[in-house]
């Protein structure tokens, strides 16, 4: 018969569920009635006398009954030919124990003539073999029918798994089930010694993880998955320097594993990723407590089109706002996003709006307009280099950008305004660092004399949001290189963007206080960073892609911190959160910010730069700043008037 008609027969008669299980007990039945005889024969030489006929008689009925009431008892008439495994085995072991034994008292007790012991002990083993073999053979045909079928593929993959635990055993379980899954799985490697030598799903454990770059060379391993539930990130880098020189590439399970109910497939498996290289555990943010703090609200976030904006825009939509207005001057990612947030939050009200927090009449319309409850300030230039070549543009977005913001929330009543910083404000030595300092100092200060309930937020740096390095290493990569470093020490602290967003909601709106850092464990060695990232893309680092070192950018320094000796007083909130004491600003703040002002919209960097240290004591600027931010000619200076709508905010906040 044609393979294809086979095929289609089969898989008719496993979909009629009473055809199905009438075959399974007929073949039991079969089972039972053929291990009797053959019991029989081997105990009494292939002849049965006559003494022994009318127990015979009386066996083979009794036998088949007992034995498939209790295999309908424990339900083994419904199973499942390929996804049977270890606990259905033991399941079918009890049943015939039972079938057995039911017999046996059954029997002595009806029949004149019991039959000698040793026959039912034969048909007890010849019965389980068989029931075993009708139900496993399928399943180790199946399996060894596309495990060959794999092999043989032209896309196959060799692939050793790190970690012969529960999930491994798992996910390779899946794997050989699968006629889908390219991998050829070649062993395990796992650390634990009891493991050694032993086989899992039919493949050895070949060693441990100091082996794996021989192992990898030996076996002409192209993938390794990493099949150990919540793997240290310290050792998931340790993994990556040991096979820095293995032209591999790296998959992981997702690190919820735990809570999947031991439902995994290859399915679930996905590329390494930086966020796996972080030096502590992810921080995950309730869901329902985001809800409880937003839900039926009014937001109003401006940036809403870069990585942070878009993001607190996304969780804001899911966790139920009544209005969400998004601000951003960059027109063409502002329409992308809401019309994502649109298709996926289809009863939101949303408003996209093209405004610039510079323009403080505009900012004041849409405030009027809306009325929000919640004010998100994520608008900021943060590029570091940018900024040290253009920082009359740093002071008037970053610094009154914000307190535009912040007179804005003040001035429709808004309940609180969340506002995000960075750890490059302190003790800064760029920019970009200074004006968010002063931007934090900006909304203290308002904040003493409003109703709005004011927090600014410091980030590290965010995995993946535009202009950080992992985007750019990956493009470097992806063109073959270089990768480069600006300093083989220099280091940083990392955070992912979901982390980023629950604390700006959490510790934002949960109001633990006026200055909240999340605590992000130790900081990165950038060129560490860089070279696991070469690895994980199946590149050698320094050979395939070479990594070269540029020296230090204006305004960059070596490392960062999270607060000053001034915000040391700090408390634990939760979630790792820290709650920071600042000093009060300083007391002639207004006047230095007017001055700031008249700066900046000057073009006088030198001047503006020296106005800025005198606002940040801690401030220091790149040595060679002066020569570099030489005065630009003015075309034509004219005395300074703050619009007539500027100077009313002014006069009814109290502000610069």
């Amino acid at each position: 018969m044609h393979l294809a008609t086979l095929r289609t027969i089969t898989l008719r008669w496993a979909s009629c569920r009473t055809l199905r299980r009438v075959t399974i007990l007929g073949l039991d039945a079969l089972a039972t009635g053929s291990s009797l005889c053959l019991a029989l024969l081997l105990r009494l030489g292939g002849y049965v006398p006559e003494q022994f006929a009318p127990a015979v008689r009386l066996a083979l009925p009794l036998l088949i009954s007992v034995r498939l009431g209790a295999i309908l008892s424990a339900r083994l008439d419904g199973w499942s030919f390929r996804m049977s495994g270890l606990s259905e085995g033991v399941r079918l072991g009890v049943a015939n124990v039972v079938g057995t034994a039911g017999f046996i008292v059954l029997h002595v007790a009806l029949s004149a003539q019991p039959l000698p012991r040793t026959v039912y002990a034969l048909e007890f083993f010849a019965t389980t073999t068989l029931m075993g073999i009708m139900r496993f053979a399928p399943r180790l045909a199946h399996t060894s029918s596309v495990d060959r079928r794999r092999r043989a593929r032209a896309g196959a993959v060799r692939t050793l798994v790190v970690g012969a635990g529960s999930a491994g055993d798992l996910l390779v379980r899946d794997v050989l089930r699968s006629g889908d899954s390219n991998y050829t799985i070649l062993g395990f490697v796992d650390d634990d010694p009891a493991k050694q030598g032993t086989r899992l799903q039919g493949r050895p454990v070949l060693g441990r993880l100091r082996d794996l770059p021989r192992l990898i060379a030996e076996q002409r391993a192209a993938t390794v998955l990493l099949a150990i539930p919540s793997l240290p990130s310290a050792r998931v880098r340790e993994i990556l320097s040991t096979c820095a020189t293995s032209k591999v590439s790296f998959k992981v399970i997702p690190a919820s594993f735990a809570f999947l109910d031991q439902k995994i497939s290859a399915a679930m498996l996905h590329d390494l990723s930086p966020e796996d290289l972080l030096p502590r555990d992810s921080i995950a943010f309730d869901p329902e407590e985001i809800r409880g703090l937003v839900e039926g609200r009014r937001a109003l976030v401006t940036g809403a089109a870069g990585s942070i904006g878009s993001e607190i825009c996304r969780q804001l939509a899911a966790s139920g706002v009544a209005q969400l207005v998004m601000v951003d001057m960059n027109e063409n990612e502002l329409y992308l996003n809401a019309r994502r947030l649109e298709e996926a939050h289809p009863g939101l009200d949303l408003r996209p709006e093209v405004a610039d927090v510079r323009e403080p009449s505009r900012l004041l319309r849409l405030a009027g307009r809306y009325r929000p409850h919640d004010v998100f300030h994520a608008a900021a230039h943060k590029h570091v280099p940018l900024m040290e070549h253009a920082p009359e543009e740093a002071v008037k977005n970053n610094v009154f950008g914000t307190l535009n913001v912040a007179r804005m929330a003040d001035a429709c009543g808004a309940e609180r305004l969340v506002v995000i910083s960075t750890d490059k404000a302190v003790k800064p030595t760029s920019v970009m660092g200074a004006t968010k300092r002063i931007a934090e100092l900006v909304t203290r200060d308002l904040a003493r004399a409003s109703r709005t309930r004011m927090t600014a937020v410091r980030f590290g740096n965010v995995l993946g949001s535009a202009g950080s390095v992992v985007p750019i290493f990956k493009s470097q990569i992806e063109r073959g290189g270089p990768v480069t470093v600006t300093h083989p020490d220099c280091t940083r602290y990392f955070m992912t963007i979901p982390e980023a967003v629950g604390l700006v909601l959490v510790a934002g709106l949960g109001g633990y206080g006026e200055l909240c850092v999340l605590q992000m464990g130790e900081p990165i060695r950038i060129a560490d960073l860089a070279a696991n990232l070469i690895t994980m893309a199946g590149r050698v680092p320094g050979q395939d892609i070479p990594v070269v070192f540029t020296g230090l950018r204006p305004g960059e320094k070596l490392f960062e911190e999270l607060l000053t000796e001034d915000e040391e007083d700090t408390r634990e909130a939760r979630n790792r959160i820290l709650v920071a004491k600042s000093p009060p600003p300083p007391p002639d703040l207004h006047e230095r910010l007017r001055e700031l002002r008249l700066l900046a919209e000057d073009g006088d960097r030198e001047a503006l730069l020296r106005g800025i240290e005198r606002l940040v004591p801690t401030y220091r600027r790149t040595p060679n700043r002066k020569l570099e931010l030489a005065p630009e000619p003015p075309l034509a200076r004219t005395p300074h008037r703050a619009p007539a709508h500027a100077v009313a905010l002014r006069a009814a906040s109290g502000g610069a």
